[in-house]
C-alpha cells in the first residue's frame, strides 16, 4: 500500500518548514544586530577612554609648562639681580688724594 500524504499534512509540513526558516533567519539577524550593538558600545567606550587619556595628558603638559615657566622666571630673577657690593667701614687713603684741610679746632 502506498503512503499518501493528505492535503492537510502537506500544508502542515509547508507551514512548519516556513516557520523554521523564518525563525532561523530572525535568529541570525538578531545575532548580527546584537553583535553590532555590542561592537558599537565597545568602540564608544574605547573612544571615551582615549578622550580621558588625552585630557589627562593635556593637563599634565599644562602643569609641566607652568613649572617650566616658574623655573625660567626664577632663573631670570636670579640672573638679573646684581651681586651685592661689599660695604667697608673704613675707606683707605691714597697718597694722590688731597687731604681735607685742618682747622685750628682739631
Amino acid at each position: 500500500m502506498k503512503d499518501r500524504l493528505s492535503k492537510n499534512e502537506i500544508r502542515k509540513d509547508v507551514v512548519q518548514e516556513s516557520v523554521e526558516a523564518v525563525a532561523g533567519t530572525v535568529g541570525e539577524v538578531m545575532n548580527i544586530v546584537v553583535t553590532a550593538v555590542k561592537d558599537v558600545a565597545s568602540s564608544i567606550g574605547a573612544l571615551a577612554t582615549d578622550a580621558f587619556e588625552i585630557r589627562d595628558g593635556a593637563r599634565r603638559a599644562r602643569a609641566e609648562l607652568e613649572l617650566d615657566r616658574e623655573d625660567s622666571a626664577d632663573e631670570a630673577d636670579d640672573a638679573e639681580a646684581p651681586a651685592p657690593t661689599p660695604v667697608t667701614a673704613v675707606q683707605p687713603e691714597t697718597e694722590d688724594a688731597p687731604k681735607a684741610p685742618t682747622t685750628d679746632a682739631e
